[in-house]
C-alpha cells in the first residue's frame, strides 16, 4: 500500500509538473487544486489557508516537496515544510526542474527551500534530503523519481525520528 503524502510546489510554475508526479501512483497525495479552486481557498484569508493546508496535512506521514526554479522562499511553501516538521511528519525534497511542463519545456534549477527553514538552531537543509535525479532528458527524470520516490519517503520518516 502506498504512503499517503502531502504534495508541496509553486503552484503556478510547477501545477504541470507536480501532477506528473502525483500520477506515478508510488504515493497517494492529496488533491491538486485547480485556479479556481486555490482562489476560493485564498479568497478566506491566511487563516483559511492555514486550516486547509492543516486538513490536506491530516493523515498524510510525509510531505514531499517538488521543488523547481522558483520553490525556495514561497511563503506558503516555506510554512507547509514547518508545519509538517513541526507535526513529526517525514519531509523530503525532490528536484522536478528537468521534468517537461505541459508546453514542453524544462526549467531552471531552484535553491534548497529547506535552506531557509532553521529548527533547534539548525536549518532543515542539513537534515532534511532534497533529490536531484542525474538526468536532464524528462523520461529519464519520471522513471527515476517513481522508482525512487517511496524509498526516500520512507527514509524521511525515519530522518524525522531521530529529530
Amino acid at each position: 500500500m502506498a504512503r499517503a503524502v502531502f504534495y508541496s510546489f509553486h503552484y503556478k510554475p510547477d501545477n504541470w509538473r507536480a501532477s506528473k508526479v502525483r500520477q506515478m501512483g508510488a504515493l497517494e497525495g492529496n488533491q491538486l487544486l485547480s485556479d479556481n479552486d486555490w482562489e476560493d481557498v485564498t479568497s478566506g484569508g491566511e487563516q483559511a489557508i492555514k486550516n486547509w493546508i492543516a486538513e490536506q496535512m491530516r493523515g498524510k506521514s510525509c510531505e514531499v516537496v517538488l521543488i523547481g526554479a522558483s520553490t525556495a522562499g514561497r511563503k506558503w511553501v516555506k510554512y507547509e515544510i514547518e508545519k509538517a516538521w513541526d507535526d513529526r511528519k517525514g519531509v523530503v525534497g525532490v528536484y522536478i526542474h528537468n521534468l517537461l511542463d505541459s508546453s514542453g519545456r524544462s526549467s531552471s534549477k531552484g535553491a534548497n527551500p529547506f535552506g531557509g527553514v532553521a529548527r533547534q538552531g539548525r536549518y532543515l537543509s542539513s537534515i532534511v534530503k532534497a533529490y536531484d535525479p542525474p538526468y536532464v532528458t524528462s523520461t529519464f527524470v519520471y522513471e527515476h523519481i517513481r522508482d525512487n520516490v517511496a524509498e526516500w519517503v520512507e527514509e524521511a520518516i525515519q530522518i524525522r525520528a531521530k529529530y
